[in-house]
């Protein structure tokens, strides 16, 4: 499991004293507000900021990092990822887990049977598909309900579900 994730990115600048536009890869936006310090991360280089306010705007989160005063030291702070140690997140629910760590995961049917690796998750609302894609490079989509994926198991790399009528 990696130490660091990524949860969010510097998409822009706002106004002209320092602050920078977030866009949140977190299900809980208002996160950032629990949050002092963050990693701003760019190429391989991160640097810890210390956060001095934090403000929502049309579902985008505004920082402003200690230290960062101009429209112009903003600038250069776009396009970075905002990281956090995995010390410091908070504790999941039950049955939730961070997409990273599932990401690259073996899909085995309930007979055993490998589908291939979890290529992606996205979300349509209702519920998050999971992109499976098998050594050839075909593509399954499979609903993330309780009536196809039967277990995750972070510690064995794999995830077991149930094949129901209509989805392959």
């Amino acid at each position: 499991m990696k130490d660091y994730l990524e949860i969010g990115q510097i998409v822009n600048t706002f106004g002209i004293k320092g602050m920078v536009k977030v866009k949140s890869f977190s299900n809980d936006i208002k996160r950032f507000d629990e949050l002092k310090k963050i990693y701003v991360k760019n190429n391989e280089n991160k640097k810890e900021y210390e956060i001095e306010e934090v403000k929502y705007h049309k579902e985008m989160v505004l920082i402003k990092f200690k230290g960062i005063d101009t429209i112009e030291q903003a600038n250069l702070l776009r396009n970075s990822y905002l990281i956090i140690n995995r010390k410091d997140l908070k504790p999941l629910e039950k049955d939730t887990y961070y997409i990273v760590d599932l990401l690259g995961l073996d899909v085995y049917t309930d007979s055993e049977e490998l589908l291939g690796k979890l290529e992606d998750i996205f979300n349509t609302g209702s519920n998050d598909i999971y992109v499976v894609k098998d050594e050839m490079g075909k593509q399954i989509l499979l609903p993330a309900i309780s009536e196809v994926i039967k277990k995750i198991d972070l510690q064995n790399k794999k995830i077991t579900i149930h094949l129901i009528d209509g989805l392959i």
